[in-house]
């Protein structure tokens, strides 16, 4: 009888190696080699994505690849680029109790009206999913019967239900619950979870069943397991959040069949995941707008333009060092503008704590914001609020200069939209179109004259 074989693989970057390592020597991670012990079992444990087939011309390959599913949910649709594209594998990620369950639960009961759907839980039994179902519903008497439940984490069961069933898609709730049985290590392992993966990515190709995984993520925010599971999938969405305000952001960062850093927007309510059609109007529903404080930054999360409120307080310090806290921003982006600040612009902060917050429990990763971040603080610091009618964009750069963003246009339109009345944006910005008629729009070259603009 063959004996278990054992080796170790780095958490991070999934290498393999035969004896444990203080450093994984292709990722470069210290202390990530973990035990696992796999079974010897006889063939290949890699599957064969399509059947062998001579190389064929490109004009001789039937399909543009324009064929997708509909969805009822516009924002999840446009988010993947239209639709659901058949013999795709999507990976969507997100911290516990975000709504990724809820989200495509809505998902593959929408597909359900015209198709097959088959959706497999190893987390939850199914009449739990069944209760969730019916709340989304809101209280029809049964969902579609085309939606079929299985609670089931063995792999190949999972295959033979789906060679069976022939559904259109096929939900896997989560990847890390999910095993074979060829493989010695539990559950969630590294190994078992890129076989399982790799298995369900090479059925989706020969069948045309597209594929949704859920997938763990870490206490970083990154999806738990191998990198090469990214690589694996064709699409990777992150469901995004606080889990104390209501609004979702569905954010992809890769898709093979559409645009990248896509975003979609949600509210969590009883009845599920409902859209936002106009998230713009909605984050800044509560804002006080005499406040000091308080700026509009014209952001862009994808292809959409939004508008967001920045918070900024300052405080005198009763303590040496002061303090910098950053809610909704990166926390060196807020450093660097409080550098600029106090040399650049003269505004004296060594001495006072310094608050920023996103309202609305956004995440805004992109540089546009910097004008409207040094905005606030210098409005809470001098104690005189910002006009209401005023929204502003651009990057400062670590001179005090004004440095140009991209889609400009799109910004302004949707500040007129709003009602905005005026705009701070960066000189070098103005050489296209003059924007919005109703929208007076203000270009200044350096942080100084975007702060004299804004403030008097």
């Amino acid at each position: 009888m063959a004996k278990t074989k054992v080796h170790y693989v780095c958490q991070q970057c999934g290498r393999a190696a035969p004896k444990p390592l203080g450093r994984c020597p292709q990722c470069g991670e210290w202390n990530s080699m973990v035990e696992e012990f796999v079974e010897p079992h006889s063939g290949a444990t890699t599957p064969r994505l399509l059947a062998a087939h001579p190389p064929r011309r490109l004009s001789e390959i039937e399909g543009d690849g324009e064929e997708r599913i509909g969805l009822e949910l516009q924002e999840f649709a446009r988010v993947l680029g239209g639709g659901i594209v058949p013999g795709s594998v999507v990976l969507i990620g997100g911290e516990p109790g975000i709504g990724k369950s809820t989200l495509l639960l809505q998902v593959a009961l929408s597909v359900a009206q015209s198709g097959k759907v088959l959706y497999v839980s190893g987390e939850e039994s199914a009449p739990q999913i069944k209760a969730r179902a019916l709340r989304l519903l809101e209280g029809q008497s049964e969902p579609a019967d085309l939606l079929y439940l299985l609670t089931e984490t063995d792999v190949e069961r999972i295959l033979t239900q789906v060679e069976a069933l022939q559904p259109a898609l096929l939900v896997v709730d989560s990847i890390q619950t999910m095993q074979l049985a060829d493989i010695g290590s539990a559950a969630g392992s590294i190994s078992q979870v890129r076989e399982s993966a790799a298995r369900l990515q090479a059925m989706a190709k020969s069948s045309g069943v597209a594929v949704f995984l859920v997938g763990h993520v870490t206490k970083e925010g990154s999806i738990a397991g191998p990198r090469v599971l990214e690589h694996l999938v064709d699409t990777v969405l992150y469901l995004e959040g606080d889990a104390f305000h209501a609004y979702r952001l569905l954010r992809s960062v890769k898709n093979r069949f559409g645009p990248t850093t896509e975003v979609g927007v949600f509210e969590m309510r009883g009845s599920g995941m409902i859209e936002v059609p106009n998230p713009s109007e909605a984050f800044l529903a509560e804002r006080m707008a005499e406040a000091p404080g308080s700026a509009i930054a014209l952001t862009m999360e994808g292809t959409r333009p939004l508008l967001v409120e920045v918070q900024g307080l300052t405080s005198p310090t009763p303590f040496g060092n002061p303090r910098r806290t950053a809610n909704g921003i990166d926390f060196n982006r807020l450093l660097l503008t409080v550098a600029v600040l106090s040399r650049r612009v003269g505004l004296p902060l060594g001495e006072q704590d310094v608050f920023v917050n996103v309202v609305g429990g956004l995440q805004v990763r992109e540089p546009g914001i910097d004008l409207a971040l040094a905005a606030a603080i210098a409005s809470s610091a001098r104690d005189r609020p910002l006009p209401p009618d005023l929204a502003m964009v651009g990057e400062v750069g670590l001179s005090g200069e004004m440095r140009t963003v991209s889609q400009l246009e799109a910004r302004l339109n949707e500040a007129a939209k709003l009602g905005f009345r005026r705009a701070i944006v960066p000189a070098g910005g103005r050489r296209g179109s003059p924007g919005p008629q109703s929208l007076e729009v203000l270009p200044a070259r350096s942080l100084q004259e975007a702060l004299r603009f804004a403030l008097g």
